[in-house]
């Protein structure tokens, strides 16, 4: 398969080696412990996240417009966690064997979810932004019903986005006899426009979005910490500010990795295999993390 496809393959743990055909495959140590790696990621993400659902919507006092978006955010942290056990038994066997509908349907999970999770992040950037700088009129857009509206139109953003996947995800037979989930792009130009297009979409401009967010929030701070009474009566507001920073810049820390192999991939030269199903792991522990972040960060 020409190379140029060979992009967001890797997003699902598809990627092969020449000696990666079924019934070949030559054994290292990265086919037992990546899978482990995923197992673990797995069982933290599907736990933590169901605990964060469970608390929010089991607790009328948790359901504020923060709140409301930290359960869209673990909503499709959860259900990131379903396709792990599809991409971990393919890193394990070196080939995808779940056939060509369940390759489009983890492609399209894995990509909705990867960009529903950022744009949820950006939004509650913007709630911070609205709740500390802006509080007087926070009252006015900080509500239950208009976070639930938000986070509807964050979803079918992210279905739009992630139309190509839908559109090109498919399987193909290797030169070795293994089946490879991939997207099968029409021309060599393709997978190219793509990476740039996930990465423009789906992490610079959120993120630029975001550091902004805190930029004036943190100006903010500084120029009324000097008021009597003001971190007392703020104190909850700052706290919760500092949690979704920190998830923020995790997010970072685990996506970034994999954005950097993704263009060095198409625009230099294949990675080393092992490298690319280490930044894989990472982004999905992502999901797995933000839970922990919330026990740690947060009184509630």
């Amino acid at each position: 398969m020409d190379p140029l496809n060979e992009t967001w393959g890797q997003f699902a743990g598809t990627e092969l080696t020449n000696s990666s055909a079924p019934g070949g495959v030559a054994f290292d140590a990265s086919m037992v412990v990546i899978p482990s790696i995923y197992a673990l990621v797995c069982c933290l993400g599907v736990l933590g996240n169901a605990m964060v659902i469970y608390v929010i919507l089991g607790y009328a006092k948790m359901k504020t417009a923060t709140n409301i978006y930290i359960l869209n955010l673990a909503v499709a942290d959860e259900l990131f966690m379903l396709s792990v056990p599809f991409v971990a038994t393919s890193a394990a066997l070196r080939h995808w064997p779940f056939g060509a509908l369940m390759c489009r349907l983890v492609l399209s999970v894995d990509g909705i979810n990867m960009f529903t999770s950022i744009y949820c992040l950006t939004v509650l950037s913007v709630d911070r932004y609205i709740a500390v700088v802006h509080p007087v009129k926070a009252a006015s857009y900080r509500r239950p019903s208009v976070a639930k509206t938000i986070n509807v139109l964050v979803w079918v953003l992210s279905l739009l986005v992630i139309l190509p996947i839908v559109i090109f995800a498919d399987t193909v037979r290797t030169p070795e006899g293994a089946v490879v989930c991939n997207l099968l792009w029409p021309g060599t130009g393709w997978s190219k426009v793509f990476v740039l297009y996930t990465f423009l979409l789906g992490f610079l401009l959120p993120a630029l979005a975001m550091f902004l967010c805190y930029c004036l929030i943190v100006a903010k701070m500084r120029s009324v910490a000097l008021r009597a009474g003001w971190l007392q009566r703020r104190r909850s507001e700052k706290r919760i500010t500092r949690m979704v920073m920190l998830v923020v810049v995790v997010f970072a820390a685990c996506w970034v990795p994999f954005y950097v192999v993704q263009m060095v991939n198409v625009f230099l030269c294949p990675p080393d295999p092992t490298l690319s199903q280490l930044v894989i792991v990472l982004s999905y522990a992502n999901s797995s993390a933000n839970p922990i972040l919330y026990g740690f960060v947060s009184d509630n």
